[in-house]
This record gives structure tokens, C-alpha cells and sequence, in this order.
């Protein structure tokens, strides 16, 4: 028999009510389990606005201890509904120390485990480096009833070491929560480009590694509240590719979705069979432990 999951990708359009976020993505978590979801995916600090827009320390007041009250309530969720769930939160570890940090629910509500987001942006309108302190964790997968999950956050997937280290340890798929989008002064065609980029990196981590991808991205505009910007439209997209890179499923990038995809898990492994690239790495040839190599 071919082993399949059947994922749930919840891409929403999150406002400035905190509880009013957990509602609706309760609701959508349950509907992911009528249609008969094992494994569902939610995208990047969905509890709240994109609060990296700006950088105000009133914003830690939004982070949560870990287990903490979000980990009851989207565990008890993952209990309720039978499903492995993956969440994005803002862990306070301590004072002063806050990570960018991803949880994994088994289906029974315990805690499977966790990734603290290791590659931090410092961009105009994504000011990450004054909230989160780099993951400490490692890129390590995370065992769960439904396989070894490759969790890793946003900026993440731009870096193709990242997606490696979790396959070289036997992550059987790559999971990214995103909070990604267009800055208004950018124009039709520079968008676009940015867009597509953003696609394809994440597909060429699937072609690389023979594993399926899943990225769920925020949707929908969030202003800047100091007004230095014009915000950030959210650009949707979230999507599932297989371990050839091919798409299986997209989601608008307007509107909030619910993707409920069939994701072949032994697909993989005919894959990396036709194309043998993890045989063929050269490891004795590369030096990849510097920030530059010099001439």
C-alpha cells in the first residue's frame, strides 16, 4: 500500500484580535478534520498581526512561555480533532530572550516537539532581529505518527543548507509557515519577480532533496502602524510541491484558503532512486563551513 497524507494548509488573513485569530483558525483546523486531514499546517505568528513591521517593545508582551496557553489550545485541538498539527508562536524563553518558534502537536496533544527559527531578517518592514534571538535547536526533524517532519520559518527557505541538513536527517518533508508579501512601492513587474523567486527556491529544495514541500503563507494587507510604510499585502500562494519539484496544489493570493492536498510520501523514494543526487554529493570537496571562501 502507498502511504499518503492527506495535509490541510490554513492560509488566513489574521486582524489585531488575538482571540478572535484562534477562533477562526479552530474552525478551520475542525473543518481540515470533516474532510479528512491527518496533518495540518498554519502559517508564520498566526496568532496575531505581523508585529515585525515595527520595532516597539510593547510588542513582547504578545509572547507566550512554551508550554504556555497557546500550547494548550492548539493542543488540545490536535487531541480533538486526531491530527498532527504545526503552529507558529512567539516563544518568550525568559525575559529579555524570544525565539520565533514552531510546535508540532501529535494527534493525541502532546508537544512532538519544536523548531526555533535559526535565519533571522532585518529588512525594512521585517525588523525580526529586534524580537527573536536565532534558533539554538539545530535543524533537527521532528518525529511524528505521520513521518519525520522537516519544520523550519520563513526566511528559512531561502537557504538551501537548511532544507539539506533536514534531509541528510531524514526529514521525509520539508514544512515552511511564511509570512512573506509586497511592499506597496514596488512595481507589477519587480513583484512578480519576487513572487517567483520566492516559488521556485522552495521547489528547487523538493528537486534537491527528493522530498515533497509545503508552504503556507499569510494572505491579505496589513498596514504598518508607525505609517513609514505602506504595509505589507500578504501575498498568499501557499502551496504543496512533490519531491520533482511538481505543484500539486496552489492557493489564491487574494483570499484566504483552505488547501486539502494528497501528498505520496513513497513517492520519494522512486525519485531519489531515478535521481541519485544525495549519492553523487561530493563531500569531500566542499567547504561550506566559512562565511566566504576566500581566493
Amino acid at each position: 500500500m502507498n502511504r499518503t497524507i492527506k495535509a490541510g494548509l490554513i492560509q488566513e488573513a489574521i486582524g489585531p484580535e488575538i482571540e478572535a485569530n484562534k477562533a477562526l483558525l479552530a474552525a478551520s483546523i475542525r473543518s481540515c478534520k470533516e474532510k479528512g486531514v491527518e496533518l495540518v499546517v498554519l502559517q508564520e505568528l498566526h496568532n496575531s498581526l505581523y508585529f515585525c513591521q515595527t520595532e516597539t517593545v510593547d510588542s513582547f508582551e504578545l509572547a507566550e512561555s512554551i508550554p504556555g496557553p497557546s500550547t494548550d489550545f492548539y493542543g488540545a485541538l490536535a487531541k480533538e480533532t486526531g491530527m498532527v498539527i504545526v503552529t507558529s508562536l512567539f516563544e518568550k524563553r525568559t525575559t529579555g530572550l524570544y525565539h520565533n518558534t514552531s510546535v508540532v502537536f501529535e494527534k493525541d496533544g502532546n508537544i512532538a516537539g519544536k523548531y526555533r527559527k535559526m535565519h533571522i531578517p532585518d529588512d525594512p518592514a521585517y525588523y525580526e532581529k529586534f524580537y527573536f534571538t536565532p534558533g539554538d535547536l539545530g535543524f533537527e526533524p521532528i518525529q511524528t505518527s505521520l513521518g519525520k517532519l522537516g519544520v523550519l520559518i520563513c526566511w528559512d527557505q531561502w537557504y538551501p543548507e537548511a532544507a539539506r541538513m533536514m534531509a541528510l536527517k531524514g526529514a521525509e518533508l520539508l514544512i515552511y509557515p511564511t509570512a512573506i508579501g509586497w511592499e506597496s512601492s514596488d512595481s507589477t513587474e519587480e513583484k512578480q519577480r519576487q513572487q517567483d523567486a520566492w516559488v521556485t527556491i522552495q521547489r528547487a529544495h523538493a528537486v534537491a532533496n527528493g522530498i515533497p514541500v509545503i508552504s503556507v503563507n499569510r494572505v491579505g494587507y496589513e498596514a504598518d502602524p508607525s505609517g513609514q510604510t505602506g504595509g505589507i499585502q500578504f501575498w498568499g500562494h501557499s502551496f504543496v510541491a512533490g519531491p520533482q519539484g511538481e505543484m500539486l496544489s496552489v492557493a489564491s493570493d487574494t483570499a484566504p484558503a483552505l488547501l486539502v492536498v494528497d501528498i505520496d510520501m513513497d513517492r520519494s523514494e522512486n525519485v531519489r532512486r531515478w535521481w541519485p543526487f544525495l549519492r553523487d554529493r561530493r563531500i569531500d570537496a566542499y567547504e561550506l563551513s566559512r562565511r566566504f571562501i576566500d581566493d
